[in-house]
């Protein structure tokens, strides 16, 4: 049952991952009223499960009782581990953070089934959001070449085998603090200066040790994780950190805004304490101070009291799994979501393999890959939007250390010799009771018994990641979620490419290959799932706009790997978390005074139109024209229904893109852009584009083109022509007159780039066709009107 008199609150985020903790820690910090639900519990250092009895409960099953850190799914064509606790995926990701390659960013690539893969967002956009997040998480690359960091051999190897392969094995940046503050000397295991943010658990960190559990959970704090970055600041600003509740449904209120209904699971807490409603996350309010792994006396009570809370913006940011599933389920409350949902599911490519024995000619090669963090290096695999004819779709490739105690149980599964080791040893023992002059000494016996490890020791696990082909769908049968994605689809070529490489990488160091043993059986282990609810330019393709708003439902967000329409390439959470960044930062800046009613429109009955348009010019800051600098702009145009578009009297689309500016830093990305076409029946063209400067100042670019009635020999250059200004503050035209002019421009669209413009014109929807021509006509009829009709 549902509780009366739901909680209502300005915003609630679901889920703690890199695109909620951002969500949470930026709005919070603009003074917004901000809850937090997390279904799993925190874990401080100290917390994460180490011996085998904590670790058999470290999973998450509330059915069973369990309430740990790994969720484990299995789909028909792939298995998946991801996180449940507070800071979601970065309490056992690898720490790497790195950018989408610029070129990946595609922009309507077929696809090998049919259909285009789209981002709607480039990365000159994501660049300066980017920023932000390397400014919170802090990432550095491995220091190899510092004391105390240099004896890490399977990071060395990898530079070897790059170089006999001719290509670059480079030091990833790595969100884990190797120093205790920055500046500073890195040292393992050093106490940790803390941080302006705070800290929500309460506990000491160190520098890392070099244990290689970075996937187990950090037990150190040496992670700069979400729960000692973006959660601890988002705390501080005064967000609600409830851990322990479990959001079942979404629904959208008639009145504007949405109710979330959620579960409380008890026995949850850092020490197996029940959740509370508020405070801490651990539900004390302190912030929840607490030490040791969480202790499991037997399965937990799962409350069965369907709670509500509502909220005027809803952020989505479960997981792509529990987003997808949640946005499924809540379909019938929910109308009008987009058909695109559950589309452009991928498995950003992910591959797991072993170089098995390396050697250094009749060497034993050492990796100890026990040594160091999870990640040391990453190699990357070209792709054809590199300009690298023929090859394909790109990726990176990682080495991947592991804690020393799987060494342990590595070794002792290497059967044939380890039988034969303890036979010999067994053997020696009877010998020594039957002989007369028995050896006392059995310390070589054992060391022999033991073995000297060679197999792990010269053995390395290699992971990649890339531009696999998001042609899966998440889809719900039988109550229980699915997926169609499979290797032999789309994806079996760039698979292909992946395997090669990391076989001749195996070859390079002397070693055998040898795939994950699923890999026989047409299975993937992928713990980067993304997409099924993708950002797009208009409902046909995506279920958000490309600020991650959900089309038809204002105030409701999807901020997580749900979101991605298609592979990242390499490691996606620091996109994921840009995105987040982004979005909010369009969020605040529009947010609307009161909660919106949701529009009730059937998305598949309406025609999209967009088409892309690239001008370059001048801009002079102040009144100088002598100090005229190159300025440029590219915008995608979208009407997304071109029927209103034409009918109603402003004929206004949205404008996304950047604009490139040395003045302002650069590419600036546009935050919130319009073009409106002969508005009011006025021959003009009027842009209006809101950014920031390098600085973070707000901007408007205000251009237009004037036809010139009853001219007609300016037709040419009254349409290609535009004249600008840059104005200080976001600035909407009521009250341009009156705002701060920083300086005037023109740019001007060439011959190349208008042949260009008419081949980037797109439609989706019904009746794509009629209303291409339907716009033709009004265009060609308002030129017709302002240049024949008025000289007449």
């Amino acid at each position: 049952m549902t509780e009366p008199n739901a909680e209502h609150v300005e915003t609630v985020v679901v889920g703690s991952g890199f695109g909620g903790s951002v969500a949470a820690y930026r709005l919070a910090a603009a003074g917004q009223q901000v809850v937090l639900l997390e279904r799993g519990r925190a874990y401080p250092p100290g917390g994460f499960a180490r011996s085998p009895a904590e670790l058999g409960r470290a999973f998450w099953d509330p059915r069973a009782g369990l309430h740990g850190l790994f969720d484990v799914w299995s789909f028909r064509a792939f298995d998946s581990v991801v996180a449940s606790g507070l800071g979601g995926g970065s309490l056992i990701y690898a720490s790497v953070l790195l950018r989408k390659d610029e070129r990946w960013f595609v922009d309507e690539q077929p696809l090998p089934g049919g259909g285009y893969e789209a981002w709607p967002v480039g990365r000159a956009e994501l660049d300066p959001h980017y920023d932000e997040v390397e400014r919170m998480l802090r990432p550095v690359p491995y220091p190899l070449d510092r004391p105390g960091y240099t004896d890490t051999p399977r990071a060395r190897a990898m530079g070897e085998a790059g170089e006999r392969l001719g290509v670059t094995a480079e030091r990833p940046p790595l969100a884990i603090s190797f120093a205790p503050e920055p500046g500073a000397d890195p040292e393992p295991g050093l106490p940790m200066a803390d941080t302006d943010h705070g800290n929500l658990h309460g506990v000491g960190r160190r520098t890392c040790r070099l244990c290689g559990e970075c996937n187990l959970g950090c037990n150190d704090g040496a992670k700069n994780s979400l729960d000692h970055t973006y959660l601890s600041a988002a705390q501080r600003h005064g967000a609600e950190l409830r851990t322990g509740h479990e959001v079942r449904a979404v629904r959208a209120l008639t009145r504007g805004g949405y109710a979330v209904d959620y579960v409380r699971h008890g026995n949850h807490g850092p020490n197996g304490e029940e959740g509370g409603e508020r405070g801490g996350p651990d539900g004390r309010g302190d912030g929840g101070r607490a030490s040791g792994p969480p202790r499991s006396p037997g399965p937990s009570p799962t409350s069965r009291t369907l709670r509500t809370i509502s909220c005027d913006r809803l952020v989505l940011a479960a997981g792509t799994y529990n987003t997808v599933s949640l946005l499924l389920r809540s379909r019938r409350n929910l109308p009008g979501l987009s058909p695109a949902l559950g589309s452009r599911f991928s498995t950003n490519g992910d591959h797991l393999a072993f170089v098995l024995r390396a050697r250094r000619g009749v060497e034993p090669r050492p990796m100890r890959p026990s040594r160091g963090p999870v990640i040391t290096s990453s190699i990357r695999l070209p792709d054809e939007l590199d300009g690298v004819p023929g090859a394909g779709r790109g990726g990176y490739i990682q080495d991947a250390g592991y804690p020393g105690f799987v060494e342990w149980l590595v070794e002792g599964a290497h059967a044939p010799q380890g039988v034969s080791r303890a036979a010999r040893f067994l053997a020696g023992r009877l010998l020594d009771r039957i002989s007369r002059a028995p050896d006392p000494s059995l310390s070589g016996a054992f060391a022999e018994l033991l073995g000297d490890g060679a197999f792990t020791g010269t053995s390395l696990p290699l992971l990649a990641m890339g531009r696999d082909v998001p042609d899966g769908e998440l889809r719900m049968r039988g109550g229980r979620l699915d997926s169609t994605w499979t290797v032999r689809g789309g994806s079996a070529a760039q698979f292909e490419r992946t395997r090669t490489l990391m076989r001749q990488i195996a070859g390079a160091l002397g070693g055998g290959y040898a795939d994950h043993p699923l890999w026989h059986r047409d299975r993937v282990l992928t713990v980067h799932p993304l997409g099924g609810a993708p950002i797009g330019r208009h409902p046909g393709t995506g279920v958000c706009d490309p600020y991650g708003e959900v089309f038809g439902h204002p105030g409701l967000y999807v901020a997580d790997g749900a979101a991605m329409p298609g592979p990242v390439g390499p490691n996606p959470a620091l996109t994921i978390a840009a995105l987040s960044d982004r979005m909010c930062t369009r969020l605040l800046e529009h947010r609307p005074a009161t909660p919106r009613a949701i529009a009730r429109r059937t998305y598949p009955r309406r025609t999209s139109l967009q088409f892309t348009e690239e001008l370059c010019g001048r801009y002079a800051p102040g009144a100088d024209s002598s100090r005229a600098e190159p300025f440029a702009f590219r915008l995608t145009v979208t009407a997304d229904d071109v029927d209103a578009f034409l009918d109603e009297p402003d004929h206004e689309a949205r404008a996304d893109g950047w604009i490139d500016s040395a003045s302002f830093g650069g590419r600036r990305p546009v935050l919130h852009g319009s073009l409106r076409l002969f508005a009011d029946g006025h021959g003009t063209m009027r842009y209006r584009l809101h950014f920031t400067d390098a600085d973070g100042r707000p901007r408007t670019f205000a251009g237009r083109k004037d036809l010139a009635a009853g001219a007609p020999a300016r037709l040419w250059t009254d349409t290609t022509r535009l004249a600008f200004r840059v104005l200080n503050g976001h600035v909407h035209e009521p009250g341009e007159s009156d705002a701060d002019i920083l300086g005037t421009g023109t740019a001007n669209l060439g011959a190349t780039d208008l042949a260009r413009l008419l081949t980037t014109f797109r439609t989706t929807g019904p009746h794509g066709t009629a209303a291409l021509t339907r716009f033709g006509r009004f265009f060609a009829g308002e030129l017709w009107n302002t240049y024949a009709l008025r000289r007449s």
